[in-house]
């Protein structure tokens, strides 16, 4: 594939065996020598967390620009799209970690949980804190901070660790009392399931009854799973992914038009661009274009 931007794998320049590395955003800001721009939208294969001290700005997420201020909290998942807006205002902190690092040391159940964090299809990637909530977690993200640059031992990694399943959890916590996300939803266990086969499978088919067979449900059943969750029908919810990952293919790769009709799962190209205006009102080149 001939990329426009890289995929930005994991790495830590600090500790080149770590799969966690926290960044002060101004440190980031000032970077040289990156093999890719910060301000254009990049795919990462890794976990962030972003955390605003101080300051006015915004950041992009799957083509969604959230307004950033104190007590704005990001959750980025593993191969979203997102991009920063540099501001000399702007005071905060980047978590950023592996699937492994974490979920690896947990419970299944808990690592579950802890994913439907970063689940944008399930709450927005934004939470605002209000003052109490920002001191609670401003606290335990310095001690992560101070566990990283300052003690930095043998046992830092683990301390970290735990420390991050703590931040994660509160913030469940604080996203449960939001409404954004409720864990006791009847039908979660099924949407999970139903959102990994179409994200794998989309561009083979967007079809209710496709994957309504491969899960062996009803399609009348499918659309009460995705009705009860995010209040969509399964056919919508099915597009809302198929549009999202032709976005991304749009903006991170070179690939013509044909091509990127070809490997989203459409014969014919006529086809493509009906969809996809069907489902944005704008065309493949418009959006690759203006963003």
């Amino acid at each position: 594939m001939n990329e426009k931007t890289k995929r930005i794998k994991f790495q830590n320049q600090q500790n080149l065996k770590s799969q966690f590395d926290i960044i002060r955003l101004e440190e980031l800001y000032q970077r040289t020598g990156l093999d890719h721009s910060i301000e254009a939208h990049h795919k990462v294969e890794f976990y962030i967390l972003l955390f605003i001290e101080k300051g006015q700005g915004y950041h992009t997420i799957d083509f969604t620009d959230y307004a950033c201020e104190k007590g704005t909290l990001l959750t980025i998942r593993k191969d979203q799209i997102h991009k920063f807006f540099k501001s000399k205002s702007l005071k905060g902190v980047l978590l950023a970690f592996t699937n492994q690092f974490l979920v690896s040391y947990l419970e299944k159940i808990e690592a579950q949980k802890t994913m439907l964090l970063f689940n944008e299809l399930l709450s927005v990637p934004k939470l605002q804190l209000d003052n109490t909530n920002f001191n609670s977690i401003n606290q335990l993200i310095k001690r992560i901070e101070n566990e990283y640059f300052t003690i930095n031992d043998d046992h830092s990694l683990s301390v970290i660790r735990n420390e991050l399943h703590i931040l994660t959890t509160q913030l469940l916590r604080l996203k449960a009392k939001h409404e954004q996300l409720n864990f006791e939803k009847k039908y979660l266990k099924e949407f999970i399931e139903l959102q990994h086969l179409v994200e794998k499978n989309v561009n083979k088919t967007t079809k209710v009854k496709d994957f309504a067979n491969q899960m062996g449900l009803s399609i009348k059943t499918l659309n009460t799973v995705t009705k009860h969750i995010v209040h969509k029908s399964a056919k919508a919810f099915i597009d809302e992914i198929c549009t999202k990952q032709i976005k991304r293919l749009l903006l991170n790769t070179k690939l013509s038009i044909k091509e990127i009709a070809y490997k989203s799962g459409f014969e014919e190209t006529t086809n493509f661009y009906k969809y996809f205006k069907r489902q944005t009102l704008t065309t493949p080149e418009q959006f690759r274009l203006e963003n």
